[in-house]
């Protein structure tokens, strides 16, 4: 365990969804789906390939935030410290880039796998009594605004302008500001 992965367990809640969800579901099966359809390779600069079971956990996260874009997603990973612990990442990681996560699905649509993964998903949460639901989330931040202003504002007529014959330019260069 590296310091910045100690760091991150201390800094996030253990109730937290992704969390949760982590402990709840075996991985184990669903992984092995995954590899019946999805055959990692590494590029031609010989970097390794993301796990499919990686690619499948980011996907579920845009589905259980509200259906994010891939680009959400991958702003999500980089930026959220329970995305990372719930996609197996350190710090140090690469998050894999949206691309990615869109020929993941697509390979894994026409194979026409991904129903059966969420299926499995849902069987094992239905198998511990718990109810799937759709929802959504609401940011119910409260804020301090006032009705109206305290004061009204006061505002005066500035002239840039020289002495000119044609009052259409004039008209032009009068304005109106707020003084504060």
């Amino acid at each position: 365990m590296s310091f910045s992965d100690f760091y991150i367990s201390h800094r996030t809640r253990k109730g937290n969804f992704l969390n949760q969800m982590d402990h709840l579901i075996d991985w184990k099966p669903i992984e092995q789906a995954i590899r019946r359809h999805y055959a990692p390779a590494s590029d031609g600069v010989g970097r390794p390939a993301y796990s499919g079971l990686l690619l499948f956990k980011m996907l579920l996260v845009g589905l259980w935030h509200g259906g994010l874009s891939d680009e959400a997603v991958e702003d999500m990973a980089n930026a959220n410290l329970h995305v990372l612990c719930f996609l197996g990442l350190a710090l140090e990681d690469d998050v894999p880039d949206h691309s990615v996560l869109s020929r993941f699905r697509t390979q894994l649509t026409k194979a026409q796998a991904w129903d059966g993964l969420l299926a499995e998903i849902n069987r094992q949460l239905e198998g511990r009594n718990l109810l799937v639901k759709s929802g959504c989330q609401v940011d119910a931040s409260i804020t301090h605004s006032p009705r109206k202003p305290k004061t009204q504002p006061t505002y005066e007529i500035v002239t840039d302008r020289e002495e000119r014959d044609d009052e259409a330019d004039a008209q032009a260069d009068l304005r109106v500001i707020e003084v504060t």
